[in-house]
């Protein structure tokens, strides 16, 4: 493997399973921990998602929950596979797809490095701006603030408080993404700690409450009218219906992935990788799959119709309530207090995961140069400020499935190029190092992922969008990866000519 940075030790395997790309100069302060607690972001979003499901399929949404989750379980560890063969790159699971494809597909490799990078930036970081909006609408409740007054800028409103605060939250959680990554992923370890073991102790909880569990509501994984799991539902066909929820849930549960980010930052890659993402996998499945059965099981279908149960901050208080019925008012403090920590990590997370995909895209040639410059504490702060600014201007869509619909236009399909990535490895690579090394037959599963969630992208991406009546923001989404070309033609016609000129001593190339 060869490295194309002249400050990056070079390494090389056999010539025939040789690879070259370029490397990071980002520094190693982390470790396995670190790369674990930020990746938590991505199983935190379990606070968002589930609400939705119980409360719109019932119990029939868990077996798609947890068949979802374990490809993202999957997907964490065909990653350590791939961060522990190039500890050097950055950005998470688009960075592998280039040297993947870059000798099978020389010409096309730059452009699939490019796009790939750009919807997985698409997919994160609208998690800051969400995430934002949801904990402005748990504090403006606690302390009495106006929630209806405000704007309307794309059909949806947003009150000013909204805006006020999620706008104060992204540029504060800018401060310790800027600071370096052994800041960042100390104070992402405290939000962790903060949420997640409270989040752990709700997903167990009802397991030592049996008086209030029912089990029943599990039988058949019925919907909440009490049709069968094969039921259609809103004049669509059941696979149409899971398909559409499918799109839905990618763009949360299969997040866990985002330790993958940080594994070039770590001090020992080849064995962080494994470590982090493993753990978050694991962790990933169980916390997706205990607290949507946890809801089913002590409120049941009738308490889930409630509409207004579809807030996590109700869903949470009522599920707390029957579990701890002497601690009163108190819950209201506690619960928003643990998701609005919970909220924070995540949008920390997608300031500081994202900005590193961009920064590689940059490295790699396909992104403007102004992306790729480093602060004094050695992270890419140009990119994560545009990620605030880009932020700032969705927190105008206002609602959870706008965003969703929006932003998961990128999310799931950053992922076929990289799982197919992965198979050519496997085929081209055979006898290459991988400090961690997955079964051969492992790439056949990366393989009938990448179909899969091409399915779920592609069929069930169009129909949540209809069922969610958030057309609008689907094509919104489209437009924003078209958005990818000025960004790659100012690159390529602008800036790279510039520096070529620069090189010969002022004479242009390919002049007389």
């Amino acid at each position: 493997m060869t490295v194309e940075n002249p400050g990056v030790e070079r390494l090389a395997d056999s010539a025939s399973d040789e690879m070259s790309f370029t490397a990071t100069s980002l520094k190693r302060e982390t470790g396995w921990k670190g790369a674990f607690v930020i990746g938590l972001a991505g199983t935190i979003l379990v606070t968002g998602i589930a609400p939705v499901m119980v409360t719109t399929l019932g119990a029939s949404c868990i077996p798609i929950t947890v068949v979802i989750t374990l490809t993202g379980w999957l997907l964490c560890l065909f990653l350590a596979e791939l961060a522990a063969m190039m500890p050097e790159r950055t950005g998470g699971a688009p960075s592998y797809a280039y040297p993947a494809f870059k000798d099978r597909f020389p010409r096309g490799a730059k452009h699939i490095n490019g796009i790939t990078a750009w919807m997985y930036w698409l997919g994160w970081f609208p998690v800051a701006p969400l995430n934002m909006i949801l904990a402005s609408f748990y504090l403006a409740a606690l302390f009495g603030l106006n929630t209806t007054a405000g704007i309307n800028p794309l059909g949806t409103p947003i009150a000013y408080w909204t805006i006020g605060i999620a706008v104060v939250g992204i540029m504060i959680f800018f401060i310790p993404a800027y600071l370096g990554i052994r800041f960042g992923a100390g104070f992402a370890e405290i939000l962790a700690v903060l949420s997640m073991v409270p989040l752990t102790f709700i997903a167990v909880a009802w397991i030592f409450a049996p008086s209030v569990v029912h089990l029943h509501e599990l039988a058949g994984f019925k919907h909440l009218d009490g049709s069968g799991f094969f039921s259609p539902m809103s004049g669509y066909d059941w696979v149409t219906v899971y398909l559409a929820y499918s799109f839905l849930l990618t763009w949360n549960v299969i997040a866990m992935e985002a330790a993958a980010c940080y594994i070039g930052e770590c001090a020992d890659p080849a064995r962080d990788a494994k470590i982090a993402l493993n753990l978050e996998g694991g962790y990933g499945v169980f916390i997706y799959t205990m607290i949507p059965i946890a809801f089913v099981v002590v409120l049941g279908a009738k308490a889930l119709s409630n509409p207004n149960l579809a807030d996590p901050k109700a869903i949470f208080v009522s599920f707390a309530s029957k579990l701890f019925p002497s601690v009163g008012g108190a819950l209201d403090w506690v619960i928003a207090g643990m998701l609005i920590i919970a909220l924070s990590l995540s949008a920390l997370n997608a300031i500081m995961g994202s900005g590193r995909a961009l920064y590689q895209m940059a490295l790699d040639g396909e992104f403007p140069m102004f992306f790729q410059k480093l602060n004094k504490h050695g992270v890419p702060a140009n990119a994560m400020a545009f990620n605030v600014v880009a932020s700032i201007v969705v927190v105008a869509m206002g609602g959870a499935v706008q965003i969703y619909t929006f932003s998961n236009v990128g999310y799931t399909a950053s992922f076929i190029p990289v799982l197919v990535g992965y198979f050519i490895l496997r085929q081209d690579k055979k006898d290459m190092a991988r400090p961690f090394r997955l079964p051969e037959f492992m790439k056949w599963v990366a393989l009938a992922m990448a179909a899969f969630y091409f399915v779920v992208w592609s069929y069930g991406g169009y129909y949540y969008s209809v069922i969610g009546n958030a057309k609008l923001y689907y094509f919104l989404g489209w437009a924003v990866l078209l958005a990818y070309l000025p960004f790659y033609w100012y690159r390529t016609y602008v800036e790279n000519p510039r520096m070529n000129t620069m090189d010969t001593g002022g004479q242009v190339l390919g002049s007389d």
